[in-house]
């Protein structure tokens, strides 16, 4: 597998309802941190990650998290 494209060096704060969405597990996706499809021809796929409950997120932009779709920090670990 290819390195994704690292989108941004920090993570982003969102404030979701409860349901089902879609991470950019590749880093090309214009609408971050959500795919937007431009992961097409290329080898990765979009993580799915369901909320319960409306909840407040850090979501991955650089990603690289061991924890994805959720900033565990690696960004800081980046050059």
């Amino acid at each position: 597998m290819s390195d994704p494209i690292v989108a941004g060096k920090a993570p982003i704060e969102a404030n979701l309802g409860a349901g089902e969405y879609w991470w950019c597990s590749c880093g090309r996706s214009q609408s971050q941190p959500f795919c937007d499809g431009s992961h097409t021809g290329t080898d990765f796929t979009p993580t799915p990650f369901k909320l319960e409950a409306r909840a407040q997120v850090w979501l991955c932009t650089c990603k690289h998290s061991a924890n994805p779709p959720y900033c565990d920090g690696a960004h800081e670990l980046l050059d």
